[in-house]
């Protein structure tokens, strides 16, 4: 049942993707392009297309990479030492679901003239944050995304939806349904693990035009993979939309008074390949100290996570988006959240269907917790290797549960009766300026063990202070953030 042609052709699971089972499936299926992706600085797709005219031709592809034009990926790589090699790699190809000709995808890795690895390359930092993670906690880190949009487009008028009232609405109350599941096919086909998909609460109109936010959300999986199927899901969603003659935006906010769209991350924790992440039915230690690690990384993350002024529209009181360092269960207002997961003693799937004989089945592998403040701006590699450096950091903090019991909350915080509470906790930044001193403070947090170099650092910081922001939320009212927000469409 695997939508992706390859495993079901080669009948092997992608993560055993070899050069030959790529050669075989082109050759036996006379595949007239291979295609190479990969992610620069501005975290987007990019594409080297390739015609194949020999059996010898793919081999030798598929066995040295190509060169590219490092200076035109990377702002930091200077032109005269410019070249960079990709090499594919294996087990992210997939059958491209939009190409007329037969062609196959893959993902590729960035390598310097000496044949190792590009050490500034978005994807190679997040591959050194999950081995150094694994060597200090003996865990595999698991994270999945879930993708809020908007889409916009023409107002018919009919069935219309009240608004900021679009949660889990069935068509034709919700318009664009079958772009979403057409998303949600094509993604599959590339590989994504898709959990499942649904409107959410935005929507409105605006001058004949009706906005409507949407999400598709994600399987946990390896977190190197997360991040691969995140940055091929908004490739396959931008192609989609452009088809059905639409807007797609990740943007974090489209005008003030409407609900932002964020991209949460779900992480989970596991060993040998069982989950950790409950112990006697509650939430378990190992699980705190990571959440600790997010209280202490908080207020420097959103450097990664929200890389643009607009990013911090969304993070306002009563927009279930967070604004203090706390964690709670089931809180959208907490910058952690623990959801519902599955540890209760009852089964559900016999009371609601009476012929089902009860089942003493333990699902609490389920169980994950939810980082919610960054969006779909971030660069997916370099938020998930910043998320996994802040949970390392935890895990090394003697004071980790400590940290967890000081900032949890089980209260709404921005309830009048909570001010008071709301008040002694630390507050996130407001703007890309103060997200990059925090990230000055933070440094040590990402530059340990070397995941990221003090000079991506140094350099991401420059970048974030040079929006100079600070005063951008004051200045912006609903037109003014329309307009803005017009000339940010297309970014993330």
């Amino acid at each position: 049942m695997n939508p992706n042609k390859l495993v079901s052709y080669l009948k092997k699971s992608a993560e055993s993707f070899t050069k030959d089972d790529i050669v075989k499936f082109c050759v036996e299926n006379n595949v007239r392009f291979v295609n190479f992706h990969y992610c620069g600085w501005d975290g987007k797709l990019k594409t080297l297309n390739f015609v194949i005219h020999s059996q010898e031709y793919l081999q030798q592809l598929l066995s040295t990479g190509e060169r590219v034009d490092g200076s035109s990926l990377f702002p930091f790589v200077e032109a005269g030492k410019s070249d960079l090699y990709v090499v594919p790699r294996f087990r992210t190809a997939f059958v491209n679901p939009f190409t007329e000709l037969l062609s196959v995808d893959m993902l590729c890795s960035f390598f310097n003239r000496e044949g190792e690895p590009f050490e500034s390359s978005p994807q190679y930092i997040l591959h050194k944050a999950a081995r150094q993670f694994n060597k200090a906690t003996g865990l595999e880190m698991e994270t999945m995304g879930e993708l809020e949009y908007y889409v916009i487009g023409e107002d018919c008028g009919a069935f219309a939806t009240p608004d900021q009232r679009g949660y889990h609405e069935s068509e034709p109350f919700n318009k664009f349904t079958a772009l979403r599941m057409e998303c949600m096919d094509k993604i599959s086909q590339c590989g994504g693990q898709i959990k499942y998909g649904h409107s959410e609460v935005g929507n409105f109109t605006a001058d004949g035009k009706i906005y409507e936010q949407d999400e598709i959300e994600f399987l946990p999986t390896y977190i190197e993979d997360a991040a691969d199927q995140l940055v091929v899901a908004k490739w396959v969603m931008r192609q989609v939309a452009h088809k059905y003659g639409l807007e797609l935006t990740f943007a974090p906010k489209i005008t003030t008074g409407k609900a932002g769209s964020g991209m949460h991350v779900h992480c989970k924790f596991t060993k040998n390949g069982k989950s950790v992440m409950v112990e006697k039915g509650e939430i378990s230690e190992i699980a705190k100290k990571a959440i600790a690690g997010y209280m202490i990384a908080g207020t420097s993350l959103p450097a990664f996570g929200n890389p643009h002024p607009l990013c911090f529209m969304r993070l306002v009181p009563h927009q279930e988006a967070p604004t203090s360092l706390c964690w709670s269960y089931s809180n959208r207002s907490a910058l952690v959240r623990v959801p519902l997961g599955w540890t209760g003693k009852n089964d559900m799937v016999a009371i609601a269907n009476p012929a089902e004989k009860a089942s003493a089945a333990d699902h609490s592998d389920k169980q994950t917790f939810e980082w919610r403040a960054s969006d779909g701006f971030a660069d997916m590699y370099l938020l998930m290797a910043a998320l996994c450096c802040a949970a390392r950091h935890g895990f090394e903090n003697p004071k980790a549960l400590e940290v967890a019991e000081k900032t949890y909350v089980g209260v709404n915080i921005h309830d009048e009766k909570h001010k008071a509470i709301q008040a002694a906790l630390e507050q996130l930044p407001s703007c890309c300026v103060e997200a990059a001193q925090e990230l000055e403070k933070d440094k040590a947090i990402y530059t340990a063990e070397g995941v990221f170099s003090t000079d991506i650092v140094d350099f991401l910081i420059k970048y974030l202070k040079a929006f100079d922001d600070r005063d951008l939320r004051s200045k912006l009212d609903a037109k003014a953030m329309l307009e803005y927000v017009s000339s940010c469409i297309n970014n993330g």
